[in-house]
């Protein structure tokens, strides 16, 4: 098995607790990897699992797991957790996981769900929404479509990003959060594949010749898989479009590596804005 038979990486640092006195990581927390590994699975697939397993009308139950180990991980080896779906049959799952330090494979695994209901736990056939997903992930499709529009399509559904984001969890209050800009603005909503919006932004004119980006969300837990980059990219295309040369938006400190890596930067001192510490940031779309 190498590196190339997988899609998705999961990547950690071994910790001193998960070591022994020889400093090689005690058996049982290969199991725990494999189990990380499948929870950022799940976001791979931009799916929140919980909110996502109660839309399907299920979960998902460890019926089998099996270790094979080739050499130990060390104290401090950063490893890398390939995690695939190989085979789905009518109610199971089964995934098959390697970890490596660098291309050396080091263990490898076997995961079987078995798809069943919650209060039973009665095997049921795998979801056809869920079969799809997994199989197309593993092909290579994207798990997200971005959809740009007007508030009077789009509304709804960037506000239930936004109120999850920024009213409930950043407490900005909700006569802050909403204004008039919505209804003229160009709105981004990327869905994923049980239909739900996960992240969101706004494109506004801001000054001859340039755009401002503002309102980017993305739901908590699938923070860190690309979706707002996805966002940035759908509405940096409208702008440049439209004829835009320039990009501004205030990012929120916290987010400002993020703004960073898309190739913004700083202009001016930080600031405040609803309370949150905030610098604006531009980038040049010529």
């Amino acid at each position: 098995m190498k590196r190339q038979d997988f899609r998705f990486f999961h990547r950690l640092r071994v910790r001193w607790a998960e070591v022994d006195m020889q400093k090689i990581v005690f058996n049982a927390h290969y199991l725990m990897y494999f189990d990380t590994a499948i929870a950022d699975y799940w976001r791979a697939l931009a799916l929140p699992y919980e909110e996502s397993m109660h839309e399907l009308g299920g979960d998902l139950y460890v019926k089998k797991a099996t270790v094979e180990f080739h050499a130990s991980a060390r104290m401090d080896d950063q490893i890398d957790v390939g995690m695939k779906c190989e085979r789905i049959g009518n109610s199971s799952i089964l995934f098959t996981g390697a970890i490596f330090r660098g291309d050396e494979l080091l263990i490898t695994g076997e995961l079987v769900y078995v798809f069943a209901d919650p209060q039973t736990q009665t095997s049921r056939p795998v979801p056809q929404l869920l079969r799809a997903t997994l199989t197309g992930y593993e092909a290579g499709e994207s798990m997200v479509d971005v959809r740009c529009g007007g508030w009077d399509t789009l509304g709804q559904d960037a506000a239930r990003v936004r109120s999850a984001v920024f009213v409930q969890e950043q407490k900005v209050p909700m006569d802050m959060e909403w204004d008039e800009a919505d209804a003229t603005a160009v709105h981004a909503v990327a869905y994923n594949r049980l239909g739900h919006p996960v992240a969101t932004g706004r494109l506004l004119p801001y000054k001859p010749g340039s755009a401002k980006i503002g309102r980017m969300a993305v739901v908590r837990v699938l923070r860190g898989m690309g979706l707002g980059s996805d966002i940035l990219s759908r509405l940096s295309a409208q702008a440049r479009e439209r004829g835009d040369r320039e990009i501004v938006l205030h990012a929120q400190a916290s987010a400002r590596g993020f703004y960073d890596r898309q190739g913004f930067e700083p202009r001016g001192e930080p600031f405040e804005e609803v309370n949150i510490p905030h610098i604006e940031m531009a980038k040049s779309l010529s």
